[in-house]
C-alpha cells in the first residue's frame, strides 16, 4: 500500500513535498486544489464543500459535500484515505494563516488518524508534526541543535522519556495543561521518544527550505 498526500488550503511548502509513486493516492481538499496547482500535481480526487473556491470546470474526479457538517474537508480527506485501506498520511497546507482553528483541528486529526492504525504526518513551513501513542519514536537530527517539541494530547501522558535532547526526561508525567516539553533540542545524532501511556503531539525543525 503506498501514501496518501492530502493538500489542504493553508501554507504550503513545495520543497516538502514527497515525489509521488505508483501506489500512491492524493487528494485535494477544496481548496487544496490551488496548492495541487501550485506544486503541479494533479490530484486522484476533488472534494469539499466548495465554499472557498468555485468547483473547477471538467475536472472529472470530485465529491462536493454541504457545507454545513461535522467534518471538516480536510478530514473528508483523510477519511477517503482510510476506507481506501491507507495508511500512511502526509497532509500539506494543513497550517498557517489567519485561521488557526483549522491548523488546531488538522493537530487533532492525527491523533485521529493514530488511533486508527494510522500514522499522519503535518508539514508547516520548517516543521512536521506527528502524534505517537503508547509507543516510542526515533527521530534523525535533521537541523544542528533543531528544535523539538512535544505535548500531552491526553489528560496525562506517563512514561515519557527523551533521550538525545538538550532537556532529557525519564519516566516524567507530562498534562495537557501545561507545555513542559515546548522548544527542546535535538543535540544527538538521533533522538528517541517514549511514551508509556497516553498521546503525544511532536513537532520537530526540518531543515530551511532553498
Amino acid at each position: 500500500m503506498g501514501r496518501c498526500f492530502v493538500f489542504a488550503a493553508g501554507e504550503l511548502s513545495l520543497p516538502r513535498l514527497y515525489p509521488r509513486e505508483p501506489g500512491d493516492l492524493v487528494i485535494a481538499a477544496d481548496a487544496g486544489w490551488r496548492r495541487c496547482i501550485e506544486a503541479g500535481v494533479t490530484p486522484d480526487l476533488l472534494l469539499g464543500d466548495f465554499d472557498s473556491m468555485p468547483p473547477p470546470e471538467n475536472f472529472p474526479h470530485m465529491e462536493r459535500f454541504p457545507v454545513e457538517k461535522d467534518d471538516t474537508d480536510t478530514m473528508l480527506a483523510l477519511k477517503v484515505g482510510l476506507s481506501r485501506g491507507f495508511r500512511e498520511f502526509h497532509l500539506y497546507g494543513g497550517t498557517g494563516g489567519d485561521r488557526l482553528d483549522h491548523t488546531f483541528a488538522n493537530l487533532q486529526s492525527l491523533l485521529y488518524l493514530r488511533r486508527r492504525g494510522a500514522k499522519g504526518f503535518l508539514y508547516g513551513r520548517d516543521f512536521v508534526w506527528t502524534v505517537m501513542e503508547n509507543e516510542t519514536l526515533t527521530l534523525p537530527r535533521e537541523v544542528e541543535n533543531g528544535l523539538l517539541s512535544v505535548f500531552s494530547l491526553t489528560e496525562q501522558s506517563r512514561g515519557v522519556t527523551l533521550t538525545g535532547v538538550q532537556y532529557p526526561l525519564d519516566g516524567a508525567v507530562l498534562t495537557a495543561e501545561f507545555p513542559l516539553g515546548v522548544s527542546n533540542h535535538i543535540t544527538g545524532e538521533q533522538a528517541e521518544i517514549q511514551v508509556e501511556a497516553g498521546a503525544l503531539l511532536v513537532g520537530w525543525q526540518l531543515p530551511a527550505a532553498p
